[in-house]
């Protein structure tokens, strides 16, 4: 995200630039690139640059991607960057557009596992991020999650633009 980011308030596309503007290692940095190439969202600039100093260039995907990307690091402070960066933090807000029961939320997010829910939930919750009260009402009962302050408003930013349908 910190590299879509950058690219979307006009930092230069070479590696130097990027790296000093994300602050990621350089092992972090090139297999970020190499996802953000392989996903369709970066791409050479070609005729440009030396072979071992290339430029890089967003899509017209990669366009939609980081202004979303901007605004979702926008909404997070420094302290949140580093739950931002764990892999299904973003999938699982997105999917909490409104207040869901695990399964739901497990059934939206059809490749993540149960362990990968329940621990990316926890650790949610423990920043305020989501939480979860339990309906008493229902047999047997069931907790409930919602997207609430930093969370809740990344929610609004990617729940409306991300869809997760097959």
């Amino acid at each position: 995200m910190p590299i879509l980011s950058s690219l979307h308030l006009g930092v230069a596309g070479r590696q130097a630039t990027l790296l000093a503007a994300t602050g990621a290692s350089r092992t972090a940095f090139a297999q970020s690139m190499d996802h953000l190439i392989k996903h369709g969202l970066l791409e050479r600039n070609p005729g440009y640059g030396h072979p071992l100093r290339p430029e890089f260039r967003l899509t017209q995907l990669g366009k939609e991607a980081a202004a979303i990307a901007d605004k979702v690091q926008r909404v997070a402070s420094e302290d949140d960057q580093r739950l931002l960066r764990k892999s299904w933090t973003l999938p699982v807000l997105t999917s909490l557009q409104t207040p869901s029961h695990f399964n739901d939320i497990k059934r939206n997010l059809q490749t993540i596992t149960d362990r990968a829910l329940s621990q990316s939930l926890k650790s949610m919750e423990a920043r305020d991020w989501v939480h979860r009260s339990v309906d008493e009402t229902a047999r047997p009962p069931r907790s409930i999650y919602s997207a609430v302050n930093t969370g809740g408003m990344i929610s609004q930013i990617t729940g409306p633009e991300i869809s997760f349908s097959q």
